[in-house]
């Protein structure tokens, strides 16, 4: 009987196609790394940013809002703009409205259709050349941004 020695015994032949390649060294140093060891560069300025006109902002405004009180949350029977959702409009001297909004939460049912339909009741405005949604989460939306009145609809009482 004899004692096998594993050091004489090759190793195990890997299965067809999965080779292991290593990396040779000039693949490795190909990596770059600086985004690990540099600081950070400060943020350019918001390309998204619009410069707002106050008097088209100031003529518009009431129209928007009201277009906006006919779109409604399909969970909550109060319009958006009585819930808080709304945080700005403003309107740039070409007739640009920017709506920023937010909704009741990230995961809302309603995130697709609900910027949508904003976007179309804003653009139906007569001088609103385009509309455009900025949807954000900062502040968070809670009860507290709703209007007195949407929390009396809801029999919320602080």
């Amino acid at each position: 009987m004899s004692i096998l020695n594993l050091n004489d015994v090759p190793p195990p032949k890997p299965p067809a196609g999965s080779e292991r390649v290593e990396p040779s060294s000039s693949a490795a140093s190909a990596l770059d790394t600086s985004a690990l060891t540099t600081p950070p560069v400060s943020a350019a300025p918001d390309a998204t940013a619009i410069e707002a006109d106050p008097l088209k902002t100031l003529a518009l405004k009431p129209q928007i809002i009201e277009q906006l009180s006919t779109v409604y949350d399909p969970e909550i029977p109060v319009n958006i703009y009585e819930l808080g959702l709304i945080y700005d409009v403003i309107v740039d001297r070409t007739g640009l409205a920017v709506i920023k909004m937010t909704l009741t939460a990230p995961g809302c049912p309603a995130a697709v259709t609900l910027p949508a339909e904003v976007e179309g009741k804003v653009k139906s405005i007569d001088g609103v050349s385009d509309a455009r949604i900025d949807l954000v989460w900062e502040p968070p939306w809670t009860k507290d941004l709703m209007s007195e009145a949407a929390k009396l609809e809801l029999g919320i009482f602080d």
